[in-house]
């Protein structure tokens, strides 16, 4: 039986966009601690990702939205989740293979 496919996922990329907007600002290193608007995307995004197709989206799209913006600083990305209290089963990386 062959893997879900990307394709049946629901969450979508404006959909990522619109959760990781208000974290952007804290990505780029200002401020000490993620905003609640911030940690509330993440825990909305998590929960609407509740299956490996739409996972693997959220994981391609994450991937789209920081190499798109040169002045996030990547451990900063990463540490989001836990700053957040939200569980991820992926790090937040470029080296992310979103595939598994």
């Amino acid at each position: 039986m062959a893997a879900p496919s990307v394709i049946n996922a629901r969450v979508t990329c404006g959909q990522v966009l619109s959760c990781v907007t208000p974290c952007i600002s804290y990505a780029m290193g200002r401020g000490s601690e993620p905003p609640p608007a911030c940690c509330s995307g993440v825990s909305n995004l998590n929960a609407a990702a509740n299956n490996t197709a739409d996972r693997q989206a959220t994981c391609k799209c994450l991937k789209q939205i920081t190499s798109t913006m040169p002045a996030l600083k990547p451990d900063i990305v990463a540490g989001i989740p836990s700053k957040c209290g939200v569980d991820i089963p992926y790090p937040i990386a470029s080296s992310t293979d979103c595939s598994k």
